[in-house]
């Protein structure tokens, strides 16, 4: 099945991938980046790869519209959310859903954990992000808002490390940064709640 991270955008254009390869020039990243059917700046599938052509990530654009699997996605997403935590989270996204328009997603394969591979793989991933408002999801880790921040756990139980997060309270988003190896920090955003330990911005 593999490893993937999506861009859920609120907007069915495409990003062009003229611009996509303007972004990797613009870093000086070593990468190629490529549609399989040749180029277009309607795409449907590109790979990335390092400029020795090890492929870092396959990154496919699904529209959201009556039985496309982008539509089948967001049952599947609004489905495995239901019972996760913080619950006004889960509720923020269950109403966010709707107005997606189009997903893409980022199969992560081997070249994204040799030399630069992660940060070329953002670099791509954060010119969608930007496109138009825009949320992210990683599998087995949960969701963002629309500034980046995390916002749903779905996280291992062993997980560690610092984590930037986001709350909800009064309908605006309140960042911060949190242990997810801590217990205590756990239980507080679980119930929608800066840690009191927590790193502000």
């Amino acid at each position: 099945m593999g490893y993937y991270v999506r861009v859920l955008s609120t907007s069915a254009d495409c990003v062009s991938l003229s611009a996509l390869q303007s972004t990797i020039k613009e870093d000086k990243l070593r990468a190629t980046l490529s549609a399989d059917q040749g180029v277009s700046d309607d795409w449907t599938q590109l790979i990335l790869r390092h400029a020795d052509d090890r492929e870092i990530a396959l990154i496919e654009r699904n529209l959201v519209e009556e039985g496309s699997l982008g539509a089948d996605e967001l049952v599947e997403f609004a489905d495995e959310i239901a019972e996760c935590k913080p619950a006004n989270a889960a509720k923020w996204l269950l109403n966010y859903f709707p107005g997606v328009r189009c997903i893409y997603a980022f199969q992560v394969l081997s070249g994204t954990y040799q030399k630069n591979g992660w940060e070329i793989l953002g670099a791509v991933k954060n010119r969608i992000w930007s496109a138009a408002p825009s949320i992210l999801q990683a599998d087995n880790e949960g969701f963002s808002n629309e500034e980046g921040y995390h916002i749903l756990w779905q996280f291992s139980d062993s997980v560690e490390g610092d984590w930037w997060m986001a709350v909800l309270h009064d309908g605006q988003w309140n960042p911060f940064r949190m242990d997810l190896g801590n217990r205590n920090q756990r239980e507080s955003f679980f119930r929608g709640q800066i840690p009191n330990d927590a790193k502000l911005p």
